[in-house]
């Protein structure tokens, strides 16, 4: 006798946030199409789909997270699929959420360090999504500092009749879950983001990754959901942006590009709750960056500039050096010469009107005349001006720091190419053979590809001596 396939239970909770949302069928189904386009799936789900839902039936992958999302956003209050009576799954768009508060922004992107910090190696292989850029930096640039992100401590009681008011004793029960975050916490941070900026440069992103991932989740995380006041969190805040964005670089060194993308959207998160609006701006660049490097220029371009309008006029110039120069380099990408030309000449000025003793952000110090020789050097590689570009490269080269090792081998490889352009076939392949044997000593795929790139605009020279004498050298490196 066989037994008879399980009776499916009809989904009371969809049905009921359904009827909650005012969706009809259709409607739903729609809207998880439209929020899988978001993030670069094409999904096919129509009422018919809805109505198996509503009988039971679990949608598989990532779409039971893209319903919750849909019901999120409708109803203003975040919704998981166990909410909806569906199964939990690791969707792979999450981490693209820009979170609606402190506490979400903390869920989310611990979330996202617990699962780098074991052995989902699928996170590393998914895919990087340019439409994903958009909702994150529309609701950085339109939103402002959170009003409030401590935690475990009572707000300031206000003083009547101009007495002051003494802060009240708290018992164990008030002073809410967690560790006492402190200064010196808040600088075991920075100083961590130091040293592993630090090997990253030198070694490249995948020397250290994830023992970076493994300190956010068991020493960063535990401060977010400690207990703080207004100052202090925002401190933490900006601190934990700052590491989390440096695990989206070191992630994206290692072209794990759709891992990367999520930290960047969750380092800007986490740098609104800190309102610090510059430090936003710097991972804007930072995700423009990734995108000049993945060959999506006109999202380069569209980064850049809502980094600028977002951070104003008001920023120290180093810092409105760094956002032209970006801009630059998302229209180099495009070939776009007169908008480049002005973008690099942007930079310059304000870097020129930056004087010795003005503020900079730690994160903006590296930003110097070597770095804008460099941008001016890559720039003028991708719009084919080969002389120009190799003179920006070789002066990068003199003032640049033995330190910043990654970032001289990139611009050894400008040089190469731009010798290349210029048919100086033996200086070209004597740069890029030492820029090789550089590569083969980091942890960093950026480095490797700066190298395959040279080598396939050698292509066309492969029987010339000198070419063949490169491949020698390479060869030889093991």
């Amino acid at each position: 006798m066989t037994e008879r396939p399980a009776q499916r239970t009809p989904n009371r909770q969809l049905a009921a946030l359904i009827a909650e949302a005012g969706f009809s069928n259709a409607g739903l189904a729609r809207r998880v199409d439209q929020l899988g386009l978001e993030h670069g799936l094409d999904l096919r789900y129509d009422k018919t789909s809805v109505t198996r839902w509503l009988r039971g039936q679990q949608p598989r992958g990532t779409t039971p997270a893209l319903i919750a999302e849909v019901f999120t956003r409708r109803l203003g209050r975040r919704l998981t699929a166990q909410d909806l009576g569906l199964d939990a799954c690791a969707p792979v768009y999450a981490g693209l959420e820009f979170a609606g508060t402190p506490e979400e922004a903390v869920d989310i992107v611990g979330g996202l360090w617990r699962k780098d910090s074991g052995s989902h190696a699928e996170l590393r292989k998914i895919a990087f999504t340019p439409a994903g850029l958009v909702v994150p930096s529309r609701d950085w640039l339109i939103g402002r500092a959170d009003d409030r992100v401590a935690r475990g401590e009572q707000p300031a009681r206000v003083p009547v009749q101009g007495r002051p008011v003494l802060p009240r004793q708290r018992g164990a029960a008030e002073r809410g879950p967690g560790q006492k975050v402190t200064g010196g916490d808040i600088a075991a941070l920075r100083s961590v983001g130091d040293l592993f900026r630090s090997l990253d440069d030198m070694y490249g992103g995948g020397h250290a990754r994830q023992a970076l991932v493994r300190y956010l989740e068991h020493e960063c995380e535990p401060m977010l959901r400690g207990t703080y006041g207004e100052q202090t969190g925002r401190r933490l805040f900006a601190a934990a942006a700052d590491l989390t964005r440096l695990a989206g670089w070191t992630s994206y060194d290692i072209a794990a590009h759709g891992l990367a993308q999520r930290y960047f959207v969750q380092a800007l998160r986490l740098a609104q709750a800190a309102g610090d609006r510059a430090y936003g701006s710097y991972v804007l660049v930072t995700m423009s960056r990734q995108a000049v490097y993945l060959g999506h220029g006109r999202e380069a371009v569209q980064l850049a500039r809502v980094a600028q309008q977002g951070v104003g006029t008001g920023a120290p110039p180093v810092v409105q050096a760094l956002l032209h120069a970006a801009e630059a380099r998302g229209h180099g990408v495009l070939g776009e010469v007169r908008a480049c030309t002005a973008s690099l000449a942007r930079a310059e000025r304000a870097l020129e009107a930056a004087r010795p003793g003005d503020e900079v952000p730690h994160w903006a110090r590296f930003f110097d005349e070597a770095q804008l020789a460099d941008e001016f050097g890559h720039s003028h590689r991708d719009l084919q001006q080969f002389r120009a570009a190799a003179q920006h490269a070789e002066r990068s080269l003199q003032l640049r720091a033995p330190a910043y090792a990654r970032s001289r081998l990139f611009c050894r490889v400008v040089l190469a190419s731009a010798r290349l352009g210029l048919g100086e076939l033996d200086q070209a392949c004597q740069l890029a053979a030492e820029a090789a044997a550089q590569a083969a000593e980091m942890r960093s795929v950026r480095a490797l590809e700066y190298v395959r790139d040279f080598e396939r605009r050698l292509e066309p020279y492969k029987d010339a001596a000198p070419a063949r004498g490169y491949r020698d050298r390479v060869a030889a490196l093991g």
